[in-house]
């Protein structure tokens, strides 16, 4: 199964993340798929960048989102985007 996870990055004690496409089999630093985006927590305000179609493309192929990828996602709009295109 492939999840959309959040793949840490940076120096010790300063994080940064990068938004992934992972089969969930491998570790959470270990090899992915695709590099989706990053996400950088230190900064005033949090830095979150990515691509959105990809991330919309990889949902529909039936990706399952950690949960704080979801959070980061519905705080961006793109589970509402994703949700909406289901429907139409």
């Amino acid at each position: 199964m492939v999840k959309l996870r959040l793949k840490r990055t940076g120096a010790t004690k300063k994080p940064m993340y990068r938004l992934v496409a992972a089969d969930s089999r491998m570790p959470r630093d270990g090899r992915f798929i695709e590099i989706l985006g990053y996400y950088n927590p230190r900064t005033t305000p949090v830095t979150v960048n990515f691509d959105e179609e990809k991330i919309i493309k990889w949902l529909q192929a039936g990706a399952q989102p950690s949960d704080t990828v979801k959070s980061i996602l519905s705080k961006q709009g793109v589970i509402k985007k994703f949700v909406e295109g289901k429907k139409a």
